[in-house]
């Protein structure tokens, strides 16, 4: 006689506990969407410091102007000016340094996003082209974006240490920016480097220009052209601007005259 066993009675089913609900912009980065929605905003923000950054740097073209009863030269004016905004509101500077900590976030994010791209690319298509893909289509300059986006940080850093804080300029004094862009880019090996450093920002700019109205969503066939010369217009003026300023020291149109301004305008803090 086949034995019945006794099980007691069942009192529920096992059921998943909730998920705790991520922030609305976590969830959002964590598609592809809201990354490529990421890349664009941060390349906006990007793109707008580039063209501001060249542009506040042609001043280095007005050479010394009178200010009060000393001369100074025009772009170390400006210099002051940047760390004096919304005094006394904030201390001396501490704007500045805000902006710069909004630069960083968002240069950090777009390294982020695009690494986070690559990679869920790479996993849609875990298998290569096996034809020869459409250069056409592909052009050189989205077929570089890795590359020079790399060129563009590794100058940056250099940037930074050559003519904020001086690190890479044995000639560095502090709020003196017409002298030190005199005498960094004074030395060839220099000059060449910001040359092809900034030939890359420009390659890297027309793409980013181009495709960040796609990742929004703005894309349209009616709209490409115009598209495209925005692209070509961005990058046009920033490899232009940012390029004339090595080749002016090396030709002698920027050249440092520490008797034309008094010491205490060249040593401003």
């Amino acid at each position: 006689m086949a034995q019945t066993l006794n099980r007691g009675p069942v009192s529920g089913t096992a059921v998943k506990p909730p998920s705790k609900k991520k922030p609305f912009f976590v969830d959002f980065y964590s598609t592809a969407v809201g990354k490529k929605y990421v890349m664009a905003i941060t390349g906006i923000i990007g793109i707008g410091f580039v063209i501001g950054h060249m542009i506040g740097n042609l001043k280095m073209y007005l050479g010394v102007v009178t200010e009060g009863d000393g001369r100074a030269y025009d772009i170390d004016i400006y210099g002051e000016f940047l760390r004096q905004i919304l005094v006394p509101i904030l201390p001396h500077g501490v704007f500045l340094w805000i902006m710069r900590f909004v630069l960083i976030g968002a240069l950090v994010l777009h390294l982020h996003a695009a690494y986070s791209l690559t990679v869920l690319n790479r996993k849609a298509r875990p298998v290569k082209y096996q034809t020869p893909r459409d250069y056409q289509v592909a052009n050189f300059a989205s077929r570089t974006m890795r590359w020079t986006g790399i060129i563009v940080v590794l100058f940056l850093a250099w940037h930074l240490a050559d003519l904020t804080w001086g690190w890479a300029n044995p000639d560095f004094v502090k709020g003196a920016v017409y002298r030190n862009l005199d005498t960094s880019l004074s030395r060839l090996p220099v000059a060449i480097l910001y040359i092809v450093a900034n030939i890359a920002l420009g390659i890297h700019l027309f793409h980013g220009t181009w495709s960040l109205f796609q990742s929004l969503g703005w894309s349209s066939p009616r709209f490409n052209q115009w598209r495209r010369y925005l692209a070509t217009g961005v990058a046009t003026l920033v490899v232009v601007g940012n390029c004339s300023f090595p080749i002016a020291v090396q030709a002698g149109i920027i050249d440092y005259n520490p008797d034309a301004v008094t010491a205490t305008q060249e040593a401003a803090p």
